[in-house]
């Protein structure tokens, strides 16, 4: 960003965080600081206490996250010295041992260096940080998880042998430190603990042998602080049981399970008519709510955090917040007018602090 759009957007933050954390006194003092930095080297380093305010915030601000009303309960990793992929390696480990807490699933975020003028910060190339591999196959299909084909074969190009060659092999971790090379690293079992998943009426599901790892940890997303740019934040909640069941084992681009399910069931799958993908998925989000409660790993069903979005927003309101939404990321992927977020339209103004997309 240009030093003028930098000061501006760091102005608003400073003020922000001042009016919202009334202890931290006038801004004047710290705008006069950041203003001097700023001209000095184009950008300024945040102090603990406005990153671990900016980054909350970024939640708060999350247009597309439904899960928003412990926002205030994020627990932000300052890791801003980390550079080398060996480091953030065993700090992304860390974040997930951490997050995880024996299926008691914990908000984390753990923020690497920033982006700063001549120096871009580092990366991490999953999209999060525990992912299934996509094997590509010479007739065209794949074998996992088709949304992974490219970080597979990114993997497998810098050296990675593979996994056993199961539809659920753990990817690597694809780091880029500072100024170096991407390099991967082997996510230890201590660091993904995973689900295997039943069902609770229908025997025959188990020989499906399903599972999903219990920590939805993003790590491709940018976090964007009063004009400061962290390309590597990796950050979770818990998972919400249709991410799973009604995308990513469902969707036509993903796993793809309905018809296999459907088919067990007995279901007439030759016509749409029949509801066969309705009656499929709603028994495959039971087994993913079901496998999860019996694993003892924190999740929440679509219904229930429908209501607490609504309860988010009215607290939001109360403190003279507006809180913007995106519709179609709210609205659940599974009987999404069964639940009180679907009738009633959003501000979808995108305000910062806030995690963006590259």
């Amino acid at each position: 960003m240009r030093r003028e759009a930098v000061r501006a957007a760091a102005e608003a933050f400073v003020r922000l965080h001042h009016h919202e954390n009334p202890a931290a006194g006038p801004p004047e003092p710290r705008l006069a600081e950041v203003a001097e930095e700023i001209s000095r080297t184009g950008t300024y380093r945040h102090t603990p206490e406005e990153l671990e305010f900016g980054a909350k915030v970024a939640w708060r601000n999350s247009v597309r996250c439904i899960g928003r009303l412990y926002w205030r309960s994020l627990t932000v990793r300052d890791r801003r010295d980390v550079n080398t992929a060996e480091e953030i390696a065993e700090e992304a480990v860390r974040h997930l041992q951490q997050s995880t807490n024996g299926g008691r699933i914990r908000p984390y975020v753990t923020v690497f260096a920033p982006d700063a003028p001549g120096r871009p910060g580092p990366r991490i190339h999953n999209a999060q940080l525990v992912r299934y591999a996509g094997y590509s196959r010479p007739d065209g299909s794949v074998l996992g998880d088709p949304v992974s084909v490219e970080l597979t074969a990114l993997a497998q190009g810098l050296g990675w042998p593979g996994g056993p060659g199961t539809p659920f092999d753990v990817l690597p971790l694809v780091v880029e430190g500072c100024g170096e090379k991407p390099r991967w690293f082997e996510l230890p079992d201590s660091a993904v603990l995973q689900v295997p998943l039943t069902h609770p009426e229908f025997d025959w599901f188990v020989q499906l042998g399903l599972r999903w790892y219990a920590v939805p940890a993003v790590s491709d997303m940018r976090l964007e602080i009063g004009g400061v740019g962290y390309p590597l934040a990796p950050f979770n909640g818990w998972y919400m049981g249709t991410e799973i069941g009604a995308r990513n084992l469902a969707d036509t681009a993903r796993y793809d399970l309905l018809p296999q399910i459907a088919r067990l069931m007995g279901l007439d799958v030759s016509r749409d008519r029949s509801l066969w993908k309705d009656r499929a998925l709603v028994e495959l989000n039971v087994a993913v709510l079901h496998s999860f409660e019996r694993a003892g790993v924190a999740m929440s069903d679509h219904h229930t955090e429908a209501r607490r979005f609504l309860d988010h927003v009215a607290r939001e309101e109360r403190a003279g917040r507006q809180v913007g939404a995106d519709w179609s990321w709210i609205v659940p992927p599974l009987s999404g007018a069964a639940t009180p977020v679907f009738h009633r339209y959003y501000d979808t103004e995108q305000r910062f602090p806030a995690f963006l997309h590259p």
